[in-house]
């Protein structure tokens, strides 16, 4: 049991700035951007090739989280070329700018797992002996990253990403970003330009997934291009998740209620991988069943109380 929940708490905070990216696409924007399958493996390789060839873990780390702002602006751009109209509520050219962007960061990432080596693209690169920022914070304060400590300074990161966010989104910048995602044509009446509003959210939010991935490759030791499949699905489960769990009163509660459905999204795939019924081959199957009951329980729970 202590297990569970010790992976659970661990892969939900790491994984948590990855969901925070897809709320910000998805939830602030009104953008259903598919770049993060392919910006979380980004964020993942320009890591571990910067730690590989010599890089302070900080520095890799935040290179790794600015390769993923880059994605997300590509697809911004890509937005601006392919929209047609003036429509808000066309989602055709947002899905086919976040599909055409992770689709070239697929051979992309390859290509940049590859630098430095014979072949000029591989699918994994190993980070065993490497140093990590979780070494370099253990040498920094003179003590050892135990489980639960581990787990601590990742909640003390996420607060202080959240903190960051949720200043940000009510600053003017984020209060135009909030409201192009809202209503397109009053915020542009008022004379933003909601085209480089969107740029920049769709780069902030690829950033937070970027630098997931870096977190991730760190703390597993590796970085795969097959990390990304399924990313986004499981960023709109901890995103929904959060929301029917601890409610969406306010932009503040919200990011507490998105980084909590990360948690409990991953709680429930650890529990659930421990039942010797479900093999690890049924998780996208259980991610799927898990966001239909997230998205069916208000309508259920409006129903009952109207009974």
């Amino acid at each position: 049991m202590t297990g569970i929940l010790t992976s659970g708490l661990e892969q939900g905070l790491v994984f948590s700035f990855m969901v925070l990216g897809v709320f910000v696409t998805f939830r602030v924007l009104d953008f259903p951007d598919l770049t993060v399958d392919g910006s979380i493996v980004t964020g993942a390789a320009v890591t571990a090739m910067a730690l590989t060839n010599g890089w302070s873990p900080a520095l890799a780390t935040a290179t790794g989280t600015l390769a993923g702002f880059a994605a997300g602006t590509v697809t911004g751009i890509l937005h601006v070329l392919l929209k047609s109209g003036s429509d808000a509520t066309n989602y055709g050219p947002k899905l086919l700018a976040g599909i055409l962007t992770m689709t070239g960061l697929y051979s992309l990432n390859l290509r940049i797992m590859g630098l430095g080596t014979s072949a000029t693209a591989r699918s994994n690169v190993p980070l065993l002996g490497e140093p990590t920022l979780i070494e370099s914070i253990e040498n920094l304060l003179s003590i050892e990253l135990t489980t639960w400590r581990l787990i601590a300074a990742l909640a003390i990161l996420a607060l202080v990403i959240k903190l960051v966010l949720d200043w940000f989104l009510h600053t003017e910048v984020g209060l135009a970003m909030q409201a192009t995602g809202d209503n397109e044509q009053m915020i542009k009446a008022l004379g933003v330009n909601t085209t480089v509003v969107r740029i920049a959210g769709l780069g902030l939010a690829n950033a937070l997934v970027a630098l997931s991935g870096a977190l991730v490759a760190q703390t597993q030791g590796f970085a795969d291009i097959g990390m990304g499949i399924g990313t986004i699905v499981a960023g709109l489960a901890g995103v929904i998740i959060g929301e029917v769990l601890f409610g969406s009163r306010s932009v503040t509660w919200v990011l507490f209620s998105v980084i909590g459905g990360s948690v409990v999204y991953r709680l429930l795939i650890a529990g659930a991988l421990r039942v010797e019924q479900i093999d690890p081959t049924d998780l996208r199957l259980l991610t799927a069943i898990l966001v239909v009951i997230a998205l069916a329980t208000p309508t259920v729970r409006r129903k009952v109380v109207r009974m």
